[in-house]
């Protein structure tokens, strides 16, 4: 038996092409793209006029457009979600993550960011802003019952289990 380190790991990673029609203002920016081969999600910039900034002040919250609108592939969204780097060192992050966008949906693209900081952010055209990833939707079939079946958990809830 070969150990882990050893052995060649099978990746199956699959292309969904999803169809994008920058908006008007997204004019001058680069579409999202992937930072890195293992990259999950592409981040997204900020589509606001070059003079004009958006000043995020600790506790408030915006919602920042994007440029982009999409057509995503029945069977699949794309979730929002903050950057690491922007929640790490400034306290800022996405109110609802990760935002879900609907196959269905064809209007701009937003990005809904709180500041957590105990400074203003300053965000300028083309700051990135957070990072679409694209995931498979999978269908709740709800089967209606008298009763569920027994659990370890049970019915505990929240902080039930331990610190």
């Amino acid at each position: 038996m070969t150990p882990a380190s050893d052995s060649v790991a099978l990746t199956i990673m699959t292309d969904v092409t999803v169809s994008v029609r920058p908006l008007p203002h997204f004019e001058g920016l680069t579409l999202p793209a992937y930072e890195t081969v293992g990259a999950a999600g592409m981040d997204v910039r900020a589509a606001i006029a070059d003079a004009e900034t958006i000043d995020l002040k600790p506790g408030m919250r915006a919602m920042v457009p994007t440029g982009l609108s999409v057509a995503i592939p029945e069977g699949y969204e794309i979730q929002v979600r903050p950057r690491s780097g922007l929640a790490a060192k400034h306290g800022l992050t996405c109110l609802n993550a990760p935002g879900t966008i609907d196959s269905d949906y064809r209007g701009e693209v937003k990005v809904i960011l709180i500041n957590h900081g105990d400074e203003t952010f300053v965000i300028q055209r083309g700051e990135r802003i957070g990072q679409l990833v694209l995931a498979p939707v999978t269908r709740i079939v709800w089967a209606e019952t008298e009763t569920l079946p027994d659990s370890e958990r049970g019915a505990g809830g929240f902080g039930s289990t331990g610190r």
